[in-house]
């Protein structure tokens, strides 16, 4: 086989002479001799430095999560204030990254009304091409953003079964504590009582001390009742905002679930387009093939008649 040769150098030595033909002078000549050994960067686009950015968001929600996983998780390494502080921020971060892939999204959209031609048609492939490549790269940020939500909402989970955990016990000691103080009361009548016996004193001393207690047993179950009231309205909190994240959570997978069945319907009417062009061909050839038929039979006839008339 042969051996291919290397004419880069003599590719060079055209262009300098092209250049020097045209009438550049030394810093321009220098300006394209350059260029072979340093290319330009290539401009990028506003959607792909728009999507970069959101890819470098959503890079930095992963580091934030796994910076703040076990300050987050872990009850003795911080307080509740910092936990909601870690769970605000990384909840904003999601919404901000949710909003800058539908501008994208919106973008698309916009691109590819704008490219449909007369009667809905497209006019160009390549634009076609490009209009599937920015789905793609939504639909890969999309699938990133909703892995990151997950986790976060598995750390979410974890935190609001410690916390139930944690309020159960409370709750049981405090019921606890409401049946022991009429228990305890009774030895205290008791004692009460002998008291008052061996005391010369007359007996409306005992009844106000045993109104005392009454008043402070009926305060005791009250702030007990109140105490297990907030306690179950704290729990129902916790829960509901639990249902609330997995709720959005669903939602972004419908966003998902719409997003393909949107590829879907694109796909759907890109072949509906092939269709028409192939039916709009098979009209054509139809019509062309009956104006051949027309000219055959008219031509067979005038041949018949001219040979009737030459015999």
């Amino acid at each position: 086989m042969a051996r291919i040769q290397d004419r880069t150098e003599d590719f060079k030595d055209v262009v300098r002479h092209t250049a020097v033909s045209l009438g550049y002078d030394e810093p321009k000549l220098a300006a394209v001799m350059a260029s072979f050994i340093i290319h330009k960067p290539r401009q990028r686009s506003s959607f792909t430095k728009a999507a970069l950015k959101t890819l470098e968001s959503i890079e930095a929600l992963e580091q934030f999560m796994l910076k703040h996983r076990k300050d987050y998780v872990d009850m003795h390494r911080t307080t509740e204030q910092e936990r909601d502080s870690i769970e605000h921020e990384v909840t904003a971060f999601i919404k901000a990254c949710k909003e800058h892939i539908d501008i994208l999204k919106n973008s698309i959209n916009d691109d590819e009304a704008k490219s449909k031609g007369w009667l809905g048609l497209r006019a160009d492939n390549s634009n076609a091409d490009t209009i599937a490549h920015k789905h793609g790269v939504v639909l890969i940020l999309s699938e990133k953003l909703h892995s990151i939500s997950a986790q976060f909402d598995q750390l979410r989970a974890i935190r609001f079964q410690d916390t139930i955990n944690k309020t159960l016990p409370r709750r049981k000691l405090k019921q606890a504590t409401i049946s022991n103080p009429a228990d305890i009361s009774t030895p205290n009548k008791l004692e009460i009582r002998e008291l008052d016996e061996l005391q010369p004193q007359p007996q409306p001393p005992s009844v106000q001390q045993q109104l005392l207690d009454d008043e402070t047993r009926a305060l005791q179950v009250e702030l007990s009742s109140l105490l297990d009231a907030v306690q179950q309205t704290e729990t129902k909190m916790v829960e509901m905002s639990a249902l609330n994240h997995l709720m959005s959570t669903h939602v972004l997978q419908q966003a998902q679930q719409i997003e393909f069945l949107y590829d879907q319907a694109v796909e759907a009417t890109k072949n509906v387009e092939l269709g028409n062009k192939e039916l709009s061909q098979a009209i054509r050839r139809n019509s062309s093939s009956r104006t051949f038929l027309l000219l055959f039979l008219f031509v067979l006839n005038f041949s018949i008649l001219f040979l009737d008339w030459y015999s």
